[in-house]
């Protein structure tokens, strides 16, 4: 038995009020699980009709189930790890742009389409010179929007009211900023009215939004035993942690017609979500790149060994508590309910998330991570934070390429790697010769965009920690923070 509109008892067909580019399993995990909530327990009444926005996709499977697939979402929920799932009902139709356009483009001609969602990787919002308004469909995302946009100016004669809320979910800084930005370079390539201009620009409302939940996807591993655990076939399962936050940059008169709080969502309309942006980044992200070295030198190889293990746990614990949480200014109570958030999705035991995959890129990751909490700390303290500085120490032990004899794949880009080998190289066992590896690391403004050397007593920790892991061992060095 197939999983479609005939075998799902439950099925109700919702107006179409959201238009969606992208149908892979992040937003059918994310958004549109919220979207199916709000119809449930909000009285949203709206339904989703998908855009595949490459040739490629899975449009075809979408339409064949009638819109419908199976969520699962495991994870830790209050305090318990919990595995449940439900069927997503919301997504009304899916349309391929590529092969049926009049279809695609008669979209916007619906009055009771007010919502526009997308994701379509961070390199989807980009702009194309070649585009054009005649192409069937445009190459880029935000030409495709573009040529939408100005089909529904045209449809309704410029009505202000027949504007959209524009939410984009691509893992980019100020994205719906970029976005709204590059549509307007469009109108002036292809030579559109300024009433147009006009009409995107006061009838048209574009969010930026953060997005967060882990979602590892399709469980092809598995599938045979879902099938048997549903009773039926499903191609479009996909599986999340149970963890979510959505965050969205706009008036709070979105929330009236996005009714999240009304389903108990934790999605949050703000005035400026760069406090939130840089609370991910910092707890969420900066602890990640603050174990992984630490744990995996240790002789820990995932993500939940490292925040379960006795020490290396309260280490990164501490980190977190002790010296990341100080240096941000939202309220105490939210910071540390995030983090404890943050500790629960770690210790998912339906997730194996190996330390190895975070180590990727590892010195670009800190300098974005964890290096602004460092020197806010110090900025704000007047003194070095013991674990974040580790953290560096341990950073530049693991570039050397060896965990207890074990070779450690190394993977960043040439000239980090190139500035490792030839420093590593040179080490004859002192102190001094590990003094001398610090500095040109630290030194290395490519990476940093400053010389760290500068920062008072920097180099000297840093030196001492080294030191004490060549010459201790990890396991005993790190007693020391």
């Amino acid at each position: 038995m197939k999983l479609n509109k005939e075998t799902f008892k439950d099925y109700k067909n919702y107006p179409e009020k959201v238009l969606q580019f992208g149908e892979g399993n992040f937003l059918r995990a994310f958004v549109d699980w919220q979207i199916d909530k709000m119809n449930k327990e909000a009285d949203f009444n709206g339904s989703v009709v998908v855009v595949q926005p490459i040739p490629n996709g899975l449009i075809d499977k979408l339409n064949e189930q009638d819109g419908l697939y199976t969520l699962y979402l495991k994870g830790i929920k209050d305090g318990e790890a919990v595995s449940e799932h439900s069927v997503i009902d919301c997504i009304n139709r899916a349309v391929n742009p590529y092969k049926n356009f009049e279809e695609y483009f008669k979209i916007v001609e619906n009055p009771e389409l007010r919502f526009i969602i997308s994701n379509t990787t961070e390199a989807g919002i980009a702009f194309d010179e070649n585009d054009k308004l005649e192409d069937k469909p445009q190459n880029s995302y935000p030409g495709k929007l573009t040529a939408l946009l100005y089909h529904r100016f045209k449809t309704f004669n410029g009505d202000s009211s027949k504007g959209f809320i524009i939410i984009p979910c691509e893992l980019i800084d100020r994205n719906g900023e970029k976005l709204k930005k590059i549509i307007l370079k469009y109108a002036e390539l292809w030579n559109l009215e300024s009433e147009f201009v006009d009409w995107i620009n006061n009838s048209n409302t574009f969010c930026c939004s953060l997005v967060d939940r882990i979602v590892p996807g399709y469980p092809k591993d598995r599938i045979d035993e879902i099938t048997e655990e549903l009773g039926y076939e499903d191609q479009l399962v996909v599986e999340g942690e149970q963890f979510h936050l959505w965050v969205i940059e706009g008036p709070d008169s979105i929330k009236e017609e996005f009714p999240t709080d009304k389903a108990g969502l934790n999605t949050l309309f703000v005035k400026d979500m760069t406090p939130y942006r840089t609370r991910k980044v910092r707890i969420l992200n900066g602890a990640h790149t603050t174990m992984v070295t630490v744990a995996y030198l240790y002789g820990l190889d995932t993500v939940r060994e490292a925040v379960e293990h006795e020490v290396v746990g309260k280490y990164v614990n501490g980190a977190i508590f002790e010296e990341i949480i100080p240096t941000l200014d939202l309220p105490q109570e939210e910071l540390e309910y995030f983090a404890n958030a943050v500790l629960d999705r770690f210790r998912n035991p339906f997730i194996k998330h190996y330390l190895m995959s975070i180590a990727l890129n590892s010195m670009s990751k800190f300098e974005t991570r964890v290096l602004p909490s460092l020197l806010e700390y110090v900025n704000r303290k007047g003194k070095l934070p013991k674990k974040l500085v580790f953290s560096l120490a341990a950073l530049i032990a693991f570039y050397k390429g060896d965990r207890n004899g074990e070779k450690i794949a190394l993977a960043d880009n040439k000239d980090i790697l190139e500035l490792y080998r030839k420093e590593w190289a040179s080490y004859d066992g002192s102190e001094e010769s590990l003094r001398n590896i610090v500095t040109s690391v630290l030194g290395y403004e490519a990476n940093w965009k400053m010389d760290l050397n500068k920062v008072e007593g920097l180099t000297d920790a840093v030196t001492k920690y080294l030191y004490d892991i060549e010459n201790l061992g990890i396991k005993e060095a790190i007693k020391e923070v």
